[in-house]
């Protein structure tokens, strides 16, 4: 089974498009907000070789592996913590560049997570992130549920976090709420990579919570249904290179005023 699932291989074209963004420079101080297990991060302060690079998560399982690869990559300008951005007392300032990779899409209060990283970058810095586009538009989100439910309805609102700025009016506004200015929005459409076949795929897919509480009302006889189902829609994905799903999100760019 991949550990904690492996977002990294997931979202391996997104990272390419986000770090050509991102244009991180030699001595920039880059705040990695939803670090996850730290690939952002990293790659972050191996172009900053000057500056550094702090990964914060909620997650402390994701936030320990996180140190573990960077540790076993020798990159000393690096740090990661436990923490809600949502927040957490950032140096005021003390950040000339903000990154997420699908990371700012689970905040209770959207505007004041957002200012509070503002608050931690200085006047002029960049904030750049990746969120999803709506769930409907994504092929990933639809084929799991339709796979998981057989039929059956499913109740409202299970997994909608993910896609909580999907509306671009909704992200701009929060962010202008926040204090950002120059907010820029633009459409990215990638393949994401679930795993090398399809039980790699079902497996790692049972690590997530949307799997888990998609079968929650099933008993066991009907839960294993929806697995089975699960596998065979997943084979029907793999390409032969991988199971892979279309998916499209949004490029935010915003500046701290």
């Amino acid at each position: 089974m991949i550990e904690l699932f492996d977002y990294d291989a997931e979202l391996r074209r997104y990272n390419v498009r986000l770090r050509a963004v991102a244009d991180v420079q030699t001595a920039d101080r880059v705040l990695d907000i939803g670090c996850g297990a730290g690939q952002t991060t990293r790659d972050a302060a191996r172009s900053a070789p000057s500056g550094s690079a702090l990964g914060v998560d909620v997650s402390r399982p994701m936030v320990d592996r996180a140190r573990r690869l960077s540790e076993k990559e020798g990159i000393r300008n690096i740090s990661f913590e436990r923490a809600d951005a949502q927040v957490h007392p950032f140096p005021p300032g003390g950040f000339t560049l903000g990154i997420s990779r699908f990371g700012t899409m689970f905040f209770t209060d959207p505007v004041a997570a957002f200012a509070n990283i503002g608050r931690a970058l200085r006047p002029g810095a960049r904030l750049i992130q990746l969120v999803w586009q709506a769930g409907d538009r994504q092929e990933w989100s639809v084929a799991i549920r339709q796979a998981l439910a057989g039929g059956r309805t499913l109740p409202a609102g299970l997994g909608d976090d993910a896609f909580s700025l999907a509306n671009p009016a909704v992200a701009a506004g929060v962010l202008t709420a926040a204090g950002f200015t120059a907010v820029e929005i633009t459409e990215v459409r990638q393949p994401i990579y679930y795993g090398p076949d399809a039980a790699g795929a079902r497996d790692a897919l049972l690590d997530l919570r949307m799997v888990e509480d998609l079968v929650a009302d099933l008993d066991a006889a009907a839960a294993a249904r929806a697995l089975d189902r699960l596998l065979a829609m997943l084979d029907a994905h793999d390409t032969g290179e991988g199971v892979w799903f279309d998916s499209r999100a949004w490029l935010v760019i915003a500046r701290r005023t």
